[in-house]
């Protein structure tokens, strides 16, 4: 009996999907809930497992094209066995066997020890007047082909490789550059710097780490103290937590924070759903497991979709300071940077301290300066001073 395999139904938010990979092809065997290819999404790559056990007899749409929810992707014979390889082996044979008898008639024409060359590259050979001794052939049996011989004349000429290759850009890389690109041409986007001497917290997370992990099960990291930070400055600082739809400012009376997460994919922000209620341990907890899921391809569109503010942290690979791009509609994304030793003065001593750069781009269309400004600040004290975020001042 045939089953049909189908595009399942993409959430509202997703108009389409490519077609990323097939794991099986015509003939192969594949078993009930074996992942049968996957499909990409602007955010996300979704598996679509095999409904029974079976071989694919038929796949309708190839990878790289654009398909939709319920559009048939291919067919399974339900409890077909995958045919025996045989006849191909035997095939593959008589090729070789051809092959290889063109091979002999070659060396014979030319010489025992000439190389193996094609017609095609023995023409480009002499017209380039190149001596192909020194070629490594990659075609089959070790013959030099035409794309050998080119490759050689053109390494020679520039005295050293100049390899190119082009890579089509998957669905998630072109959905972020359109919509920075996006951010880039629509918001006035302006950034305040400030730095954050983080002694204090190190010298926190130094004291009750231990403590911390066995009571919660997680490490005391420091983006859960920025997260705190944060949403109490965006209590202080609604606007900051708005967005501007058409000539309105929306006020959002939650704070979803976006944590900016690279993969091999590219840049996911999963989101952390009312921040504002989180302890440190919820927040250490939730920032892992996002990124565990972001990373081995598990996350969900809903993990990815809203936000009201976005905090990404360069400092992971080395950035001492950057001006981080809108995530739109938001108004506004913190950078956090690499912490490193320099001076400080500290009650009129000059002090090693683990200082920071930090950085808010903001949509100077909603936000004044003055707001950005004292919001940095906000997070400043609340970091210098952690008390200052349990007294709620």
């Amino acid at each position: 009996m045939s089953t049909e395999i189908k595009v399942p139904v993409l959430p509202e938010s997703v108009a389409d999907a490519t077609v990323a990979v097939w794991h099986k092809q015509p003939g192969d065997s594949i078993q009930r809930d074996e992942n049968l290819l996957d499909l990409e999404t602007d955010k996300v790559v979704l598996e679509v497992p095999s409904p029974v056990d079976g071989v694919v007899s038929k796949i309708i749409r190839d990878s790289g094209e654009i398909v939709t929810s319920g559009e048939l992707l291919g067919v399974i014979e339900e409890g077909a066995v995958a045919a025996a390889t045989e006849p191909a082996e035997e095939e593959a044979t008589e090729v070789e066997a051809t092959e290889e008898k063109f091979v002999t008639e070659e060396k014979t024409a030319s010489g025992p020890d000439a190389p193996k060359l094609s017609p095609a590259a023995r023409r480009v050979a002499e017209e380039a007047k190149a001596d192909v001794s020194q070629v490594a052939g990659t075609g089959r049996g070790g013959r030099i082909t035409k794309a050998d011989v080119v490759n050689y004349v053109r390494d020679d000429a520039l005295d050293g490789p100049r390899p190119e290759e082009r890579v089509k850009m998957t669905r998630l890389r072109s959905r972020v550059a359109e919509r920075m690109k996006e951010a880039q041409n629509t918001a006035a986007i302006l950034t305040s710097f400030n730095e954050v001497d983080l002694h204090a917290v190190m010298e926190l997370r130094k004291k009750y780490k231990e403590e911390f992990l066995q009571k919660h099960e997680v490490k005391l990291g420091l983006m859960s103290f920025f997260v705190k930070a944060v949403c109490d400055a965006l209590r202080k600082y609604p606007i900051v937590n708005a967005s501007l739809e058409g000539d309105e400012i929306v006020y959002h009376g939650f704070q979803d924070v976006g944590i900016a997460v690279s993969t091999e994919r590219g840049l996911m922000v999963p989101i952390l759903r009312n921040a504002e209620h989180m302890t440190l341990a919820d927040a250490e907890h939730s920032i892992r497991e996002f990124a565990t899921r972001a990373r081995d391809g598990s996350i969900t569109l809903d993990d990815l979709q809203g936000g009201t503010f976005t905090i990404t942290n360069g400092g992971t690979f080395g950035s001492l300071l950057s001006t981080p791009l809108l995530n739109p509609p938001q108004s506004a994304i913190l950078g956090m940077h690499t912490i490193k030793q320099r001076p400080a003065v500290v009650d009129g001593e000059i002090l090693a301290r683990p200082m920071m750069y930090i950085a808010l781009s903001y949509d100077h269309r909603i936000i004044d300066g003055k707001d950005a400004v004292l919001f940095l600040v906000a997070i400043k004290e609340a970091l210098e001073d952690p008390a200052r975020l349990l007294l709620n001042l």
